[in-house]
């Protein structure tokens, strides 16, 4: 798939000299060395195991680690807490060796117990505590918990010595080494979870219930929990960390969420960079020689429906919505240079592309004809999008929903806009609402394996689509087994059609997305899985301190 030249470039930038807002730290002085780092969303809670969102990882990255990192230059795992595994038993176990001389933020000392007392607690948690049960990564990727066991993937943990342990699974995943990069799966400190209540979710904050780890949770990461005041979650460096210290000192995330007002936080030196840059503030951000960063597409937009809603279960009117939609018009103007269209749900980094897919080209006109033949006449078709918030595939959720309104509208459709701050709970609205047609919406990667995305979409049932295929769930059950190769290849590329057939949602665009630092940061470690820890980033005004 090739990139959309139709969107807007990003402009070449600068890097000449520039200060912080706050008073910069004397040259080789690091103790007082801050980064401030502004947010679109304010985070959904701090426990990894429990949440989802962009924002909420970005942070809990920072203080926990899980056994598998990822490689910063190939996006591929690499050894993280665990320092190399062995395959074993056809693909059924893995021995990890574990690093020693660990220890988490309140003393506690990593081994083989705490990696198992993590595996048990994500296996075993009660139905109260999964809220969001679809979005969890555990059942995402290990398809079940303790209370399904014969849906389960996931088996037994079994510490061999001190800093040896072996995970069993019920049977091969292939995906089971990547996917334990993924934030969900950073470990929290036993002692902790059991004194702050990890499973009781006993707290409100920002509408959502929430236990005590998650507003202080305790890794083993370069930064520890030091308080979560209003908009602002504020961190600082691990003197025990076991890896490098790096220069920062003191991270705040600062929860901005109007576009304009990020651009106007970072020159007036306020914050020290952003992320997700839109289309109309890249300019002004290039003249004013600030760093844009983009990163490799790893995401995918799309228009989710909702087959609950009258009409929607009929696949000629969901036809009709994928005919009714100009993917390149959408694109234009309102996405960074790099993004292209989509017609299925993997990226092509992925490189399981199916090139034969069930295509729907833009034809208004066949749109309408289906949704006679569907038996639509015209009845309000509720349509929730977000606003006042960036996302990795959504930058500008107003006018991308401006323009599908349009395209939509165009074909026949009567949509009824529903708009929704994100901050007040636009994720639990478009996965449990019925009173829904149509919902915009998207997919951030995190590991390198097709089925993190088809998976965490399409695995099994969830209400964002109510869609219903055994059929399909099973072939995404079979693929995940299947070792890489050809016919792993050949499988992801069958489960694309199937979705592309039975369309339960529209892919829209695999949009490029891009961090933008002030020219104080010489180095942001830019990943296009977000797997960015700010104990890499380098500051002009801090000396890296002689080991």
């Amino acid at each position: 798939m090739t990139a959309c030249t139709a969107a807007t470039p990003v402009p070449t930038t600068t890097t000449a000299a520039a200060t912080s807002a706050e008073p910069a730290a004397p040259v080789g002085d690091t103790t007082t060395a801050t980064f401030t780092f502004g947010t679109a969303a304010a985070p959904t809670g701090l426990d990894p195991a429990l949440v989802a969102d962009t924002e909420s990882y970005r942070i809990t990255r920072q203080m926990l680690e899980g056994l598998v990192g990822i490689d910063p230059l190939t996006s591929e795992p690499a050894p993280l807490l665990a320092t190399s595994w062995e395959e074993r038993d056809e693909g059924r176990a893995y021995a990890f060796d574990l690093r020693q001389d660990v220890v988490f933020h309140d003393g506690e000392p990593f081994n083989a117990a705490a990696v198992c007392a993590n595996f048990e607690r994500w296996y075993t948690m009660p139905p109260e505590t999964r809220v969001l049960d679809a979005t969890i990564a555990f059942k995402s990727v290990f398809k079940a918990f303790s209370d399904e066991p014969e849906e389960s993937v996931y088996d037994s943990c079994q510490p061999l010595g001190e800093h040896t342990v072996l995970i069993r699974l019920t049977g091969r995943l292939t995906s089971f080494i990547p996917a334990l990069a993924l934030p969900a799966f950073g470990m929290a400190s036993p002692k902790a979870l059991d004194e702050l209540n990890a499973n009781q979710l006993t707290v409100e904050r920002n509408g959502r219930q929430l236990s005590e780890f998650a507003l202080s949770p305790v890794g083993t990461g370069p930064f520890t929990f030091t308080r979560w005041s209003g908009d602002e979650v504020t961190l600082s460096a691990f003197e025990g960390y076991w890896g490098t210290a790096g220069e920062i000192q003191t991270v705040t995330f600062r929860t901005i969420p109007n576009t304009a007002a990020r651009l106007r936080a970072l020159l007036s030196e306020e914050i020290d960079g952003y992320d997700l840059v839109t289309v109309e503030n890249a300019a002004e951000l290039a003249r004013e020689g600030q760093q844009i960063l983009q990163r490799d597409p790893y995401s995918v937009l799309y228009l989710g429906m909702n087959q609950d809603f009258p009409g929607v279960d009929d696949v000629l009117f969901r036809q009709a919505v994928a005919h009714a939609i100009d993917k390149d018009a959408l694109i234009e103007g309102r996405f960074l240079a790099g993004t292209s269209p989509a017609n299925q749900f993997i990226p092509p980094k992925l490189g399981v592309t199916n090139e034969e897919i069930t295509d729907y080209e833009y034809d208004p006109e066949l749109a309408k004809k289906l949704l006679d033949e569907a038996g639509y006449s015209g009845e309000p078709l509720p349509f929730h999008y977000p606003r006042n918030v960036s996302r990795p595939y959504l930058s500008s959720p107003e006018k991308v929903y401006a323009e599908l309104s349009r395209q939509l509208t165009a074909a026949g459709f009567n949509l009824q806009p529903v708009p929704t701050e994100w901050a007040d709970g636009y994720i639990e609205t478009v996965q449990n609402d019925d009173n829904r047609a149509f919902h915009l919406l998207g997919w951030s990667g995190s590991y390198q394996d097709p089925d993190n995305f088809v998976g965490a979409l399409f695995g099994s049932y969830s209400e964002e689509f109510a869609f219903r295929d055994n059929q399909l769930f099973s072939k995404i059950a079979r693929a995940v087994t299947l070792p890489n190769g050809e016919e792993r290849v050949a499988a992801y590329q069958e489960i694309s059609e199937s979705i592309a057939v039975d369309i339960p949602a529209v892919p829209l665009a695999f949009p490029i997305s891009a961090a933008v630092v002030s020219p104080r940061v010489l180095s942001y470690p830019v990943s296009p899985v977000m797997h960015e820890v700010f104990n890499s980033i380098d500051l002009a005004d801090v000396e890296q301190p002689v080991p």
